[in-house]
């Protein structure tokens, strides 16, 4: 009778471990990757001082900043010659990326890669406000993109080639840029949390 239930109990535990082990690899990835990404947005929401402050040490932005300024245009803006140039932010000590946030657009499909411009935006009470820097970057077409209202309110992750279209117009849609201690951009995550004004 001991002899049974030991083999019962054993037969369960190999029944377990093969659900455990029919779970395909990929169930496991995306788990992982929305798991990280609820971290990164819960991490954004919570330091969004953090990026202001980042601001203030790299551009010189004046902690004394007059009312909201008009929102921005559907146009193209042009940077103006008193904008402060960009500067690629670094990440701080322990972190593995720093972020930059700001209107992505005007995608560009060249031969080496994806051209878009960035509108550089700082954040003030939860809404998102110009600061005058406008800069292009190129990018892999296989740079990894977070999305969430660019992909119709579906949480996701994409590349930025099946973004080209979207990307294409005028300011609309606002992306957070890692840039790692290099200064190149290793991915974007869409700032659906945040208000543009």
């Amino acid at each position: 009778m001991v002899d049974e239930t030991g083999l019962d109990e054993h037969l369960a535990d190999l029944a377990a471990e093969g659900r455990r082990s029919a779970v395909p690899m990929a169930a496991e990835q995306i788990r992982v990757l929305g798991d990280r990404r609820r971290r990164r947005k819960r991490a954004a929401q919570v330091s969004g001082g953090v990026l202001l402050a980042a601001a203030v040490a790299v551009g010189g932005v004046s902690l004394v900043l007059p009312g909201p300024g008009p929102a921005p245009s559907a146009t193209e803006p042009t940077p103006s010659r008193s904008a402060p140039a960009f500067v690629p932010p670094t990440p701080a000590p322990g972190e593995e990326y720093a972020g930059e946030i700001g209107y992505v657009y005007n995608a560009t499909v060249l031969a080496d890669g994806v051209r878009v411009t960035v509108q550089q935006l700082r954040t003030e009470r939860g809404s998102a406000v110009p600061t005058g820097v406008v800069h292009e970057v190129t990018l892999s077409p296989q740079t990894p993109v977070e999305v969430e209202q660019a992909a119709g309110g579906k949480p996701g992750d994409t590349r930025l080639e099946e973004l080209v279209d979207r990307l294409r117009g005028g300011p609309r849609w606002v992306f957070v840029l890692d840039y790692d201690g290099e200064g190149r951009v290793q991915s974007l995550r869409e700032a659906f949390w945040l208000t543009a004004e």
